[in-house]
């Protein structure tokens, strides 16, 4: 089913759950269960460092928009705020990433090449 129509609504039906790292959390919004195709937001924590996972990859096209906080990403030594926007094409390497004083982004992830999971 494609992705389900929302009018502007609170999401708070949507619960918040880890996503890879410790101080990680992922909120989806909407999710097409045929494609893969979903839209969320992403928080880390004040202190959170992705270390552990290494750069990540994807398979699907990814965008980001930080809403408010900071990250460093720590491949590139650079520090992203709000307002900062990024787009990935598959394959794209990004991260491993830290927030000192933690981060909100909304993100938009599509075009999986493979059978999409979370």
């Amino acid at each position: 089913m494609p992705k389900p129509e929302y009018e502007f609504h609170e999401p708070t039906d949507q619960p918040w759950e880890p996503a890879g790292a410790p101080g990680f959390f992922q909120k989806i919004l909407s999710k097409d269960s045929e494609t893969g195709d979903y839209t969320r937001l992403a928080r880390m924590e004040p202190g959170t460092d992705t270390s552990e996972l290494g750069t990540f990859t994807h398979d699907f096209w990814e965008e980001v928009f930080i809403i408010r906080g900071s990250l460093t990403d720590l491949r590139l030594g650079g520090r992203f705020e709000a307002g900062f926007y990024a787009c990935r094409p598959p394959g794209m390497p990004h991260g491993p990433y830290r927030s000192d004083e933690g981060i909100l982004m909304f993100e938009t992830r599509y075009g999986f090449l493979g059978k999409a999971s979370d």
